[in-house]
């Protein structure tokens, strides 16, 4: 098994913007093979930022791998651009495989 997971640094009182854009998004992950369980986790708010981590499960590496090259990735992050000023920098990827 294998999770991926991106870090999201989100401003101050935008959290609620960031969480609506997730919740619209069509992420086409029903059809994707090997794809096991998504997740959003919110961390505590801090005086200049809230974490975020979209967290996935998936059969295997491999199959996460080729999701990020199918049709489903690109439908799924064609219209995923977020408002103005909610994300602060990039995401950060961790990915790990499950060892026990």
């Amino acid at each position: 098994m294998y999770i991926a997971m991106n870090r999201f640094r989100i401003a101050p009182d935008r959290e609620e913007d960031f969480l609506e854009v997730w919740r619209n998004r069509d992420s086409h992950l029903d059809e994707v093979p090997g794809f096991k369980q998504f997740k959003m986790l919110q961390g505590e708010s801090q005086e200049d930022h809230t974490v975020f981590i979209s967290h996935s499960v998936w059969e295997s590496e491999e199959a996460f791998r080729d999701w990020t090259k199918s049709d489903a990735f690109r439908k799924a992050h064609a219209n995923a651009k977020a408002p103005e000023g909610i994300y602060l920098g990039p995401p950060k990827f961790e990915g790990y495989e499950v060892v026990l």
